[in-house]
């Protein structure tokens, strides 16, 4: 015998019960939120910079012993195949890529360039939600290190992601999650990450995020139409150029979105424009996390509600079996039946 839709209701009640149970007792704290390491190392894109040449992107397929693509859906322009912008986005075969987003914003000439790439956040989704470790933040340097040995390929941290960053490789055998880990072992060996040494203009920097986020701040003071000299490559001063300064939006993209990125935006359109997603300050690994905690705490509600479904396929079991052993009556049993 099925459960019937008052049984189902039953049930669902019983759980509710547990959760508002968990949920009067006060929420658990999941933890203090996550603090930018002393060591941390990142990235500062400044958009107004960028001229488009996608040198960075070529010197990260180099580093990282990845192919070359061309799936933009259009095999062939002005008789040259490979197009300009192919891929259109980052995937299993692109760890970094510079988009070009129209903005409708006549100051800048419509049109801004955009990088994009793991972004390293302080405290990441993907490591949370990652369930047997696959995805771990350096605590020296904060980069968001990847083991494909660990990685059970459930892509949970594909959907934790705000960004949009983890790939995975649909086209293999054996697939592993794939994302920017900001060249960690150049990075070890005293290199500069591919991406900031290949670009010629500075508007990809390497350095530590304390130092970035203070010469972010200090470009926000530039005024339109003065010159200014800008790093190349990194922050220690040994190479520069001097440019003519188009105008800023009055932040920097990463300094607190979700709880702080390592890897940080400049712009001289609004954020939203260039496909970035609008976040709070909180980071939503640590507020999943506080909700997982309070209807979990003490295992009160999940247990409740087991409780209920085990005793719902007893009951039907129980009843299942009754009316087998009830005796039939011959009057309801067919005649051809009754005369054998």
């Amino acid at each position: 015998m099925n459960s019937n839709r008052r049984d189902f209701l039953k049930i669902m009640a019983v759980g509710a019960a547990g959760a508002a149970t968990a949920l009067a007792a006060g929420p658990a704290q999941a933890r203090l939120p996550k603090a930018l390491p002393s060591g941390a190392i990142g990235l500062l894109y400044d958009a107004t910079l960028c001229i488009g040449c996608k040198a960075c992107e070529v010197g990260c397929k180099a580093a990282n012993q990845m192919p070359m693509d061309h799936d933009s859906g259009v095999e062939e322009a002005h008789g040259v195949s490979g197009v300009w912008d192919a891929p259109d986005d980052l995937n299993s075969r692109t760890l970094n890529k510079i988009k070009l987003c129209a903005t409708g914003d006549a100051s800048h000439g419509g049109f801004s360039f955009v990088k994009r790439a793991c972004m390293h956040c302080v405290d990441p989704n993907c490591v949370s939600a990652c369930p047997v470790s696959a995805l771990t933040k350096d605590p020296t340097t904060g980069i968001v290190r990847y083991n494909p040995d660990a990685c059970i390929g459930c892509r949970y941290c594909q959907l934790a992601c705000p960004f949009n960053v983890p790939k995975f490789e649909y086209d293999k055998p054996f697939p592993k999650i794939v994302k920017c880990e900001l060249c960690a072992d150049r990075v070890a060996q005293g290199d500069l990450p591919a991406c900031a040494a290949a670009c010629p203009t500075g508007a990809c920097l390497f350095g530590p995020v304390t130092e970035l986020l203070a010469e972010g701040h200090r470009r926000l003071g530039f005024r339109p139409g003065e010159t200014q000299d800008y790093p190349i490559h990194s922050l220690d001063g040994s190479e520069q150029r001097t440019a003519t300064v188009t105008g800023y939006v009055p932040s920097i993209y990463g300094e607190t979105e979700t709880g702080g990125t390592q890897q940080l935006l400049m712009a001289g359109v609004p954020f939203d424009r260039l496909g970035l997603p609008p976040l709070g300050e909180e980071s939503r690994a640590r507020l999943s996390e506080t909700m997982q905690h309070t209807l979990y705490q003490g295992m009160f509600a999940p247990t409740l509600l087991f409780g209920g479904l085990v005793y719902a396929v007893f009951r039907n079991i129980r009843e299942g079996c009754e009316d087998r052993a009830t005796p039939t009556d011959p009057a309801s049993e067919p005649e051809e039946r009754r005369h054998d």
